[in-house]
């Protein structure tokens, strides 16, 4: 009796083992590309199979097909239209000396969205240099602020707005302003002057105040990462009497056609 039950087992076994390799393809087809399995194909995994003894029921569960992993590329795509820092940034020059960063930028915010403000402010006085860089938002609000602010007046003085100047390329001009301001001798005798002449260079300067005097050294600032003039300079002497001197001799003194101006930094 033992026997005969055995090989029907065997049997029923055996039979189960053609029907998974029949389903086997399906499978197949299932795993590469998950859908919701049929009720029809449900009922073929899961079939009970019964033999003598009728108390023996061999059930087998089938184990749910897991979907293929599935792998997203995440691509970042750059904003089109983007613009560069160059096309936002601002030149705003001739600007009253209490104007700082904050006024500044109320200022420009008027006509477009402001992204930084700065005021440009000497490192030796500590006053500013009458000129600043505004980084707008957007290529749209630069223009917007050129086209309001240029040629307008703020505190009493016509102020000049547009896109920021490339930065001077010829590697031999370059490497002359850079001994110029190397060669500037600081001192604590020191005059402002402004008002200067775009074409008065530092020679230039310091031969005119050296007429009334003994000059330690001298500089024109420039308007950075280019050779063009800021409009402004500083002298140098090694006495307190040297500085009232010049002040008062230079003081609202033509210098190449110009009128300067001449105080104590």
């Amino acid at each position: 009796m033992a026997r005969a039950d055995s090989t029907r087992l065997a049997q029923s076994l055996l039979l189960l083992l053609v029907d998974w390799i029949n389903l086997w393809p399906r499978l197949r087809v299932l795993s590469k590309k998950p859908t919701d399995i049929p009720q029809t194909l449900s009922s073929q995994f899961l079939r009970p199979i019964s033999f003598h003894p009728p108390h023996i029921l061999l059930r087998i569960s089938p184990v749910a097909a897991k979907p293929p992993t599935r792998l997203f590329a995440v691509a970042e795509v750059a904003t089109q239209g983007a613009s560069s820092v160059a096309e936002r940034k601002l030149y705003i020059g001739n600007i009253p000396r209490n104007v700082n960063n904050e006024e500044l930028t109320r200022i420009v915010q008027e006509h477009g969205a402001v992204e930084k403000a700065e005021v440009m402010y000497d490192k030796y006085s500590g006053r500013s240099r009458r000129f600043a860089f505004v980084t707008m938002k957007t290529v749209e609000d630069a223009n917007a602020a050129i086209e309001k602010l240029n040629e307008t007046e703020v505190g009493g003085r016509k102020i000049k707005v547009n896109i920021t100047e490339k930065p001077v390329v010829n590697t031999v001009d370059m490497s002359f302003l850079q001994a110029e301001e190397s060669q500037f001798i600081d001192s604590p005798y020191k005059v402002y002057v402004g008002n200067i002449s775009s074409t008065v260079s530092t020679e230039t300067l310091k031969n005119f105040f050296s007429e009334k005097g003994k000059v330690l050294s001298a500089k024109v600032s420039r308007v950075p990462g280019t050779s063009k003039s800021s409009g402004y300079g500083f002298v140098t002497f090694s006495s307190e009497e040297e500085v009232d001197a010049a002040i008062s001799s230079f003081n609202n003194a033509l210098l190449e056609g110009q009128p300067i101006r001449v105080n104590k930094a």
